[in-house]
């Protein structure tokens, strides 16, 4: 599993939670660190987002509001 706050982390949160596809991370933990958006990722990065959006996507594991 990647780190908590890591492109993969973020992608797969985003689609948990029903977000839009937004690449981003943080450098350290989540909402506690600086957050870098996808004008400053690395194509590998941004790859890493996508891998984890859409295998979350995939995998179908949705946050259930009910």
């Amino acid at each position: 599993m990647s780190r908590h706050g890591s492109p993969e982390d973020r992608g797969s949160a985003d689609s948990y939670y029903r977000r839009k596809f937004r690449p981003h991370y943080f450098v350290g933990g989540t909402y506690q660190s600086e957050e870098i958006l996808e004008d400053q990722m690395t194509a590998q990065q941004i790859d890493e987002y996508r891998q984890g959006y859409w295998r979350n996507e995939d995998e179908g594991n949705f946050k259930d509001w009910g």
